[in-house]
């Protein structure tokens, strides 16, 4: 049975999320943490609990949740997975940090797996269906669990919004068209974990959702 921890972590207010079973191993997504404090938080919590971190998971590679991947790799020798189409958006950040105010950003390592669009990734007895969700990023990946009834969203559907696309390699009716075609496919009492911002639901967002109005229909 998986649990799941929640730290909002850098000037974003990114969500960086921490998985863990029964057995003692967890995985970390979107590692946001920028300052020592932050650091020092994520490292307490999995030290206390006696965790044993065994993947490094990118829904997608812009600045705000990828500031912990150098940190990651420092504490417990894990590479960043993702998806290929995403490397470039990762090897773009140290030239624009500066510019964006990080002047200490850690540079990422690069992947030695990469992830593909559909499957599966494992750790413990739990495993993380991948469903694969370009418009925000043009590689998006979010992680589903199925028997938790639960969905690392990253940055593709919020509480009341969806992922902006005016990003380089943003698009928003390819967006628009697979949230509906594979989020919405998703139960509607599945809880959404986003990469900012508060939880909600799959219903939820069917019905409310001002983006995708009549998605429910």
């Amino acid at each position: 049975m998986i649990s799941l921890q929640i730290f909002t972590f850098n000037a974003y207010s990114e969500n960086t999320y921490v998985l863990y079973d029964e057995s003692g191993a967890c995985v970390i997504i979107d590692a946001g943490m920028y300052s020592g404090a932050e650091q020092n938080t994520l490292t307490a919590f999995i030290r206390d609990r006696n965790l044993r971190p065994e993947l490094l998971l990118n829904t997608h590679c812009h600045i705000d949740h990828v500031f912990g991947n150098k940190f990651v790799f420092d504490q417990w020798g894990l590479k960043p997975q993702l998806h290929e189409g995403e490397l470039p958006v990762l090897q773009a950040v140290p030239a624009y940090a500066p510019q964006m105010g990080f002047y200490n950003y850690e540079l990422s390592p690069l992947p030695e797996t990469f992830l593909p669009e559909s499957g599966s990734v494992t750790f413990g007895h739990s495993t993380l269906e991948l469903i694969f969700v370009p418009g925000h990023s043009p590689a998006h990946l979010c992680f589903y669990a199925k028997d938790e009834d639960l969905l690392i969203a990253g940055d593709t559907l919020f509480y009341g919004s969806i992922g902006r696309t005016d990003l380089p390699g943003g698009n928003h009716e390819q967006l628009i068209t697979n949230i509906r075609g594979k989020l919405f496919a998703l139960p509607d009492s599945c809880t959404v974990y986003p990469g900012h911002g508060p939880a909600t639901s799959i219903g939820l967002e069917k019905r409310r959702n001002p983006f995708l109005a009549g998605a429910a229909s």
